[in-house]
This record gives structure tokens, C-alpha cells and sequence, in this order.
């Protein structure tokens, strides 16, 4: 019996983009059918890369086509809100790229949209559906570690970009926080949950966007969570969890696929491997398929309760640090 699967849509054929096209040759359960860009030229362009059938000269012409019944939406932070309300308008469930929205207001109209017309929506953090992350949790709630003390994670790439870049410009929500702090947050709040409190300072551009920040998060029994991102330095990109009983470390490009090592107090180390099939972003890719074969609005694993923890998170961090985002935070 043929496997049944799921027509994909591509809304957004930058270099994100072709990362998930590449995974989606090897995902179950999915099959990639159509791209749509705003130039007919980018989209042939992407569609002759991965041999997609259908290429489409705007966003709408894509989400028009009967056939693509989910789409994956790979544009700009400051996009999301517009075309994924656009694709639930046009009956299409959406994988959006994290972050979903921009701040909790957007996203809970993504939701409130979604509820309505009963249609799968999910935020795209590729790092909660990897096996490495899976596992790590697994370990944590288990107790393998005893009581988890301190976390520390960061994830920090020099970026050379200009002002107008999406990582500096404030019009297109740039920054830290959303680009590659979100990874930090996520994982303290996957691993221990809503912090007691939070403490953050950011240094900012000259447009009002976070160049860097640090953020700590304070839990019960005198736990911390401590993170930094940062677009003016390169720093290994690595996270530890630290228990009474030994610790997790997860090593450089941690938010990626990799292995687990698991090191007791008495200095034993097991070490976790995993196989990939792909660059890891076909697990996400999965798990949507899997959702909506099932006729699931959401998923278990990433749920829309736990997107609006997350962004939740980042407003107040980014409130703590006097970052606005014009046109979207008011």
C-alpha cells in the first residue's frame, strides 16, 4: 500500500528554504509540489534546484493551487503574521520559521486563525523534534542527572552584515533574540520550565535593535539558566545542564544535529549517537505530515501553548531591554 502523503508549498526560497527543500527529500510522509516567490525567476530557479513541479510568481498564485495542502513559510521575521494569515485564509495548513510572530499579539491571531478555520499550524523550531534534544530531555526528566542546578547555553555568529541586513535592521525585527537567542530561551524552557523570574541587558544599535544580550533565568532551589547571544563575536556555540549527579553537555553547534555526552559525578561519560538521513530539519518536517494525516491543529511536541510561552518569554526580555519592534509593538 503506497505511503499517503502530504503536498508541500514553499513560500520564501531563500537559504532556509533550501536547507527544509533538501530534508524533504527524505522525509516520510511528504512530497514537495509547488514554490512561490515574489520574482517568477527566484522561484524557477529554486524549482529547477529540487526538481519541484510547480513555480509560482507570488505568494497568492501558490496558495491557490488545490493540490499543495500544507505550505512551509521561510520569509522574514516581520512576514510571518501577513502570510501565514494568508495561507490559513486560503484554507492551507503552515509550518511557519521560527519565530511565529514577532510578539505575543501576532501570534495569538496566527492561533485565533488557525482554531477557526481548523487548520494545522506550527511554529517551525526545528530543535525540538531533533533526536539529540529529545533525548537530552529524556535524561533530564528521568533524573539521570539528579536536580538540574545551572544551565548555560549561548549561540552567538559574528555577523559582518550592514544596518539594512535582517540581523541589524530594526524595520525587519532584527537582533539577537529572535534570530538566535529564541534557541536559549527554547531550551531552558523545554528543560525547566517557566522561570521564577527573569533578568536581562542587551547592548543596542544605533536603530534600536539588541547586538547582544544576556538573559538568566531564575527557578526554584536556587536553580539558573544562563544565556547570551550575540552578532559581535563567535564563541564556541555550546550548551551544558549541570546536576547534583553529573551533568549533559551538548557540544559545539548544539541547537543542531549531534550526540548527547552524559558525564556522572564519578567521572564515567556515555555518549549518545544518533543517524540523520538529512540536515535534521526533515524531523520537523515529519511531525507536521504526521499532525495533519492525523487531522491535528497542533503538535504534541511543539504545541501553540508552548510558541506563545516562548515569545511570551522573549517580550518580556526584550521589554526588560528597551528593544521595540516599529509597526508591530503597538
Amino acid at each position: 500500500m503506497a505511503e499517503k502523503k502530504v503536498k508541500w508549498g514553499i513560500i520564501g526560497p531563500g537559504w532556509i528554504a533550501h536547507k527544509f527543500a533538501t530534508a524533504l527529500q527524505v522525509a516520510h510522509n511528504s512530497e514537495l509540489d509547488a514554490v512561490g516567490s515574489r520574482h517568477i525567476d527566484t522561484a524557477k530557479k529554486f524549482a529547477d534546484e529540487f526538481h519541484i513541479p510547480k513555480a509560482y510568481g507570488s505568494y497568492e498564485e501558490l496558495l491557490q493551487d488545490p493540490s499543495v495542502d500544507v505550505v512551509y513559510i521561510a520569509t522574514p521575521h516581520n512576514l510571518h503574521l501577513e502570510n501565514t494569515l494568508l495561507a490559513l485564509e486560503h484554507h492551507k495548513h503552515v509550518l511557519c520559521e521560527k519565530p511565529l510572530g514577532v510578539n505575543r499579539k501576532e501570534e495569538e491571531k496566527m492561533i485565533e486563525k488557525a482554531r477557526e478555520k481548523n487548520l494545522f499550524l506550527m511554529e517551525a523550531l526545528w530543535t525540538r523534534f531533533l533526536p539529540n534534544i529529545i533525548k537530552t530531555k529524556e535524561l533530564i526528566d528521568s533524573g539521570e542527572i539528579g536536580d538540574v542546578k545551572l544551565l548555560t547555553a549561548s549561540f552567538s555568529i559574528k555577523s559582518d552584515n550592514g544596518p539594512e541586513h535582517r540581523h541589524y535592521n530594526i524595520e525587519l525585527c532584527g537582533g539577537t533574540i529572535l534570530d538566535t537567542g529564541i534557541y536559549n530561551i527554547f531550551l531552558s524552557l523545554l528543560l525547566l520550565g517557566n522561570p521564577k523570574s527573569i533578568s536581562a541587558m542587551a547592548g543596542l544599535s544605533e536603530q534600536g535593535g539588541d547586538n547582544s544580550c544576556s538573559y538568566t533565568f531564575k527557578y526554584e532551589k536556587d536553580t539558573l539558566a544562563v544565556m547570551y547571544s550575540s552578532f559581535l563575536a563567535d564563541p564556541p556555540v555550546v550548551a551544558e545542564i549541570h546536576g547534583t549527579r553529573g551533568k549533559i553537555v551538548l557540544d559545539h553547534l548544539w541547537f543542531c544535529p549531534g550526540k548527547v555526552r552524559l558525564i556522572k559525578s564519578d567521572g564515567k561519560e556515555k555518549i549518545f549517537e544518533f543517524a540523520f538521513r538529512s540536515n535534521g530539519y526533515e524531523y520537523e518536517a515529519e511531525e507536521t505530515a504526521k499532525c495533519i494525516l492525523a487531522g491535528k491543529t497542533q503538535s504534541d511536541l511543539w504545541s501553540w501553548k508552548n510558541s506563545i510561552q516562548l515569545i511570551s518569554t522573549m517580550d518580556s526580555i526584550r521589554k526588560q531591554c528597551g528593544i521595540v519592534y516599529p509597526k508591530h509593538d503597538l
